[in-house]
């Protein structure tokens, strides 16, 4: 079995936690951005805006773009990565952004299946009975509506496949270089979205531009630290951490649109909050072991 140093596995805790603020960042922004514009115009600007940052970035670590190592998983990713992003924000078109966000909240118990069945990781109970737990928290915290069962409600669900698919995939190749996923990865769901601009393309203005490019850069640093993270430390215990986009998700919603936490918001979100406790807790039992194993 594969040992992480307990300093590795901490920063990647960290990392992950920076991660899913931004995600809840961007997906806040980008439903708002969708309403005007199309999704493929967003993710071919996003990744206009992504470029401003990540060419320095390429120039500065030399970075080798033609890494071919597992170049069929590479391929994969990208696919993955942009069809969940797709999928994400054409389904808040036509749904509440909470009811997208609980579909996408599955995406935890998704990737400990996968880590231990695709990556051998070893996920004890205890982490299990988190992601549950966690889970009935979101269910609790959004009280999905009858929404829930419109017609996007499939899409919103293949897309919290994709999005487990690809965090999965992303775990599998952290020994190619990060920033070379990331570019890829921007890359790739550039060229798809620059593919749909002939069919429906809405002119933006100042204003609307610059956030469609503040929009790639928040989101090419969410995955810089999320693909960090994943280096890091196991996806299984990565996976339950998503949960606390709920948390972010209710500041958010309370300084730009005033919306009041609810008694099922705050039941959820303390429901949320311990199984994060459950996997802090299980971490701190386990790092004696791994230590004791390693020497």
């Amino acid at each position: 079995m594969k040992l992480f140093p307990a300093a590795e596995r901490g920063r990647g805790v960290v990392f992950y936690l920076i991660a899913i603020f931004l995600f809840a960042l961007n997906d806040a922004m980008g439903k708002w951005l969708v309403a005007s514009y199309t999704v493929g115009q967003l993710l071919a600007l996003r990744s206009v805006g992504a470029a401003f940052l990540l060419g320095p970035m390429v120039m500065r670590w030399k970075v080798d773009l033609t890494d071919r190592r597992h170049l069929g998983l590479q391929v994969l990713r990208i696919l993955l990565m942009a069809g969940d992003t797709y999928c994400f924000f054409y389904a808040t078109r036509t749904m509440p952004l909470a009811d997208v966000m609980t579909f996408y909240m599955a995406a935890p118990i998704i990737i400990t299946a996968l880590s231990a069945l695709a990556l051998g990781e070893d996920v004890e109970p205890i982490r299990w009975a988190a992601v549950g737990l966690g889970f009935v928290g979101v269910l609790v915290a959004l009280r999905p509506s009858a929404e829930i069962f419109a017609s996007s409600s499939p899409l919103a669900l293949l897309g919290a496949v994709m999005y487990g698919l690809g965090q999965t995939i992303t775990r599998a190749l952290r020994g190619v270089h990060w920033l070379h996923l990331i570019v890829w990865q921007f890359g790739g769901a550039g060229l798809i979205g620059a593919a749909t601009l002939p069919f429906a393309f809405v002119t933006p203005d100042v204003r609307d531009l610059a956030l469609l490019f503040l929009l790639g850069v928040v989101a090419m640093v969410c995955f810089v630290f999320m693909t960090k993270a994943l280096a890091l430390t196991p996806a299984s215990v990565l996976a339950p951490l998503q949960y606390t986009a709920i948390l972010w998700a209710s500041v958010l919603g309370w300084l730009i649109w005033r919306d009041t936490p609810t008694p099922p918001i705050l039941i959820g979100n303390a429901l949320i909050i311990a199984s994060g406790l459950v996997v802090l807790r299980a971490e701190r039992a386990r790092l004696p072991a791994v230590r004791d194993a390693a020497t």
